[in-house]
């Protein structure tokens, strides 16, 4: 298994010299442009670059992970949504090129989302969480109504335009369910919430390229047994990238927690990632925001990151599962 990180953005700063320190060797990044200055990766001159950066700094950027570019008029149907796809396509043969061989992406027109960043965890440590009351409160986006089967209408679209390029250029798509796993949010449905769905995603592609991000806390919050689907997936090789997060709670209302500290056998999990014979990237997701953080980028601060990765990696030793 690839020990991995989550970096936003291409520009180093102290979250690089931490994980260098942690002995974490391959990045996955978000290189949207507001988060680099830059043109998306469809641009090759500016995914290059960012690769060079990596590289510079001792990692090996092996995936991109969430939207690098808009991705509203795609997951909605809207006017454009060819030339989006047309660049999409073009990021896919960028990575190929420069050997970023993985990309975890999602269909969330609303995106990851929370009703809470500041639920109080152990020590007094903050998380964030999901209320389902609270979010019927919200009012619907700009979009308005948008109903399951146009969501689905639209995915399948999208995976019969990009999977050729995808497996032609050796970039395996890895699909992230959505969390919260409900099936509406502001308006518009959420179509991948639970297993079946999942099946449904894949049966649309029997593509080498065409997997999964296994996020094992989405997975959770699904209510779904997470050692089934482990060996059911991963039998058929289709988890090409791991979330380690824990939560407490069920999808209508759920707070993340410390990896030690939720219903998960984390050690379990992990076992039965070796058994199917896992060997892609895996990497710690949604952390607590620790003392001394300012909880700006909640879930992703770095204190709870570092305690995440070394739990895995004291698991993974203990477990004998190569990480490095």
């Amino acid at each position: 298994m690839k020990l991995s990180f989550l970096f936003f953005s291409d520009k180093p700063d102290q979250k690089w010299l931490l994980t260098q320190q942690m002995g974490v060797k391959y990045a996955i990044a978000k290189l949207a442009p507001e988060l680099t200055g830059k043109n998306p990766p469809w641009d090759f001159e500016s995914l290059k670059s960012s690769k060079e950066q990596f590289t510079a700094n001792g990692f090996d950027l092996i995936g991109l992970e969430g939207d690098q570019m808009d991705m509203m008029r795609i997951k909605l149907g809207l006017p454009g949504r060819d030339k989006d796809i047309e660049k999409y396509k073009q990021m896919l043969r960028n990575m190929g090129k420069l050997n970023i061989s993985l990309l975890c992406y999602n269909f969330m027109a609303t995106g990851w989302f929370r009703t809470n960043k500041i639920i109080p965890e152990r020590g007094g440590a903050v998380v964030t969480g999901y209320d389902i009351e609270e979010a019927k409160l919200l009012p619907n986006t700009q979009y308005g109504r948008v109903t399951a089967n146009q969501i689905w209408d639209n995915y399948s679209y999208f995976i019969n335009q990009i999977m050729p390029v995808a497996e032609e250029s050796g970039v395996k798509m890895a699909l992230h369910p959505d969390d919260p796993p409900v099936p509406e949010l502001q308006g518009i449905a959420r179509v991948l919430i639970n297993a079946d769905a999942i099946r449904k995603a894949l049966s649309f592609s029997n593509s080498p390229a065409h997997g999964l991000t296994f996020c094992q806390g989405t997975y959770k919050t699904m209510g779904e047994d997470l050692p089934a689907l482990i060996e059911e997936f991963g039998g058929k090789q289709k988890i090409f990238f791991v979330h380690i997060r824990d939560v407490e709670g069920d999808r209508y209302k759920f707070r993340e927690t410390f990896h030690d500290n939720g219903p998960t056998d984390m050690p379990g999990m992990l076992s039965l990632y070796k058994k199917v014979g896992f060997e892609g990237p895996i990497r710690s997701d949604h952390v607590p925001t620790m003392a001394g953080e300012k909880n700006e980028q909640a879930g992703y601060e770095m204190n709870g990151n570092l305690f995440g990765i070394g739990y895995i990696r004291g698991i993974m030793d203990t477990l004998n599962i190569p990480y490095i």
